[in-house]
């Protein structure tokens, strides 16, 4: 006897879990831009590789026992390939329900959600298309009581857990508001699109109620405020498929779980290509400011520059690139911000040296910094403790670093970007200039009695600066091997590509999860 009456009976719920929300809630979405999660799914992963998950979940109608009608459950997942390398995905269904949770003891996915165990036991990157409110006034009526907050009934893996072995990406594509946009925070990178998607921990009706403020939804999450001002999300895409791109971008330089090497992928551009460039580029003038950006990608492999969170913490720079076709992490002062260390700058290096120790990406730091912000603003942000931060999740990283010198290293702000710690590999170029303070600042708090009592202060001050300056001479340390190279700077790409092939037997020895102890400043 033959099962293909209920094989058919699965197919009919297959179509019918297909059609979503209908065609009229489809065709309102697509009027106001937006995609549905099945189209996001199909844009993110590789044509074909979408194997869903729990497609069946869901209440269906029945009349004299016989089905006649289903409604899936408002969240889509499974597993995938992006490049060929497996990924679990998943996301809301906001044409049912506005995807908020469906309010089952098993959840397909949100908080306790299959798809986060799934990622986590089969040790591959979990990707969450996150469009949804979570919960609702309306959950408790439904189960019958109240559930207390971020529980769920089944056990699950604690999204910690989740984090410490495989990458976790956060893309909001539409509202993200309580349990969804807690999930957001909680990834390793995360992305939002301009003018589509909006966070924040309770919507405007919420905030009007609480506070008697209303605003709109974009005044309270939008991309200005979660993304250039917070730094909640780390970067921005002008519309989804500029999401998509950036998604799969950002994976390509992550191994699928931190017992792996980062991927290697070899472009064919030359070690030794030389960039005349790089000889002029610095100015000699020391308060003229020069493009970073242009610095590094004259130096990495060609087309792998991906930066994180361009927009939040300006005067520095976090890009994932390639060397020779090794993955690495960049840290940079931008000169065009001042390249002082603020509270927003400081947070987001510390970030990102956490992202690449997690997933054994070795660290390059191109460093031209004057110090730490100062002034009374930035002693009541915090901005000493932020700063020291960085120096304590750098020295807690165990990747292989290198800083690059290529104008100013003064006082603690430079010191948080040198291995102290490790091996201490520092090059430099001939621009390069460093010491516990500025030379102008320095001379003032160093000798403020002497140009004082002088009869000529301002005669007294330029002397002592002289002198100062002529010892500030890069190959006076170097000739005391206090600093372990100064080169041309056309030679920069072959000398870091050489330091990362060199460290590939170290990073091969150190795989699998970085427990770290200690409490941060």
């Amino acid at each position: 006897m033959s099962w293909k009456p209920e094989v058919d009976e699965i197919n009919q719920r297959y179509a019918w879990a297909e059609e979503m929300g209908g065609a009229e809630t489809i065709a309102k979405r697509h009027k106001n831009g937006y995609l549905t999660i099945r189209e996001r799914i199909s844009g993110v992963v590789d044509d074909g590789s979408f194997r869903e998950v729990g497609k069946l979940a869901g209440k269906g109608s029945y009349k004299d026992g016989k089905l006649v009608g289903f409604k899936p459950a408002p969240y889509v997942m499974g597993m995938a390939k992006i490049d060929g390398r497996p990924v679990a995905i998943g996301g809301e269904d906001t044409t049912l329900r506005g995807g908020t949770n469906w309010g089952t003891t098993r959840r397909k996915g949100g908080q306790g959600g299959f798809i986060d165990d799934f990622a986590y036991y089969s040790r591959i990157p979990l990707i969450r298309l996150i469009d949804g409110y979570g919960g609702s006034a309306s959950t408790a009526k439904r189960l019958g009581f109240s559930a207390l907050p971020g529980h769920s009934v089944e056990n699950n893996i604690n999204p910690i857990e989740l984090m410490e072995i495989v990458p976790v990406v956060g893309a909001v594509m539409g509202i993200a508001a309580g349990g969804p946009a807690g999930r957001a925070v909680f990834s390793h990178w995360s992305v939002m699109v301009k003018g589509q998607s909006q966070i924040f921990a309770a919507g405007p009706s919420v905030v009007e109620r609480g506070i008697g403020r209303t605003v709109s939804k974009e005044e309270l999450g939008g991309y200005k405020v979660a993304a250039d001002n917070a730094g909640v999300i780390q970067n921005v895409a002008k519309n989804e498929e500029a999401c998509f791109q950036q998604i799969r971008q950002f994976l390509s330089y992550l191994p699928s779980n931190v017992w792996e090497l980062p991927p290697f992928k070899n472009v064919g551009d030359p070690v030794d290509r030389i960039e005349e460039e790089l000889l002029e580029i610095v100015p000699r003038d020391r308060r003229k400011p020069y493009d970073m950006r242009k610095v590094i990608k004259l130096i990495v492999d060609t087309g792998s520059f991906f930066e994180i969170q361009a927009t939040h913490g300006r005067s520095a720079i976090t890009v994932l690139a390639r060397l020779n076709g090794h993955t690495v992490g960049i840290i940079a002062n931008n000169p065009m911000y001042g390249g002082v260390v603020d509270v927003k700058a400081a947070r987001k290096q510390t970030h990102f040296i956490d992202l690449c120790d997690q997933f054994h990406i070795p660290l390059v730091f191109f460093v031209d910094v004057p110090g730490f912000n100062v002034g009374v603003d930035a002693e009541m942000a915090g901005t000493l403790r932020e700063g020291m931060n960085v120096g304590y999740a750098k020295a807690q990283a165990n990747v292989p670093m290198i800083s690059l010198i290529t104008r100013k290293c003064y006082g603690m702000a430079g010191g948080a970007v040198l291995d102290k710690f490790g091996l201490d590999f520092k090059i430099a170029w001939p621009s390069a200039e460093w010491g516990s303070l500025p030379i102008e600042g320095g001379v003032d708090a160093t000798y403020r009695r002497e140009i004082a009592s002088a009869d000529d202060p301002d005669k007294r001050r330029k002397e002592l600066e002289m002198e100062m300056r002529a010892l500030s001479s890069p190959f006076l340390t170097a000739e005391a091997f206090g600093i372990e190279d100064i080169i041309d700077p056309r030679e920069t790409r072959a000398y870091l590509c050489d330091f990362i092939e060199m460290q590939q037997p170290r990073i091969r020895t150190t795989l699998g999860p970085k427990i770290k102890g200690g409490t941060r400043p």
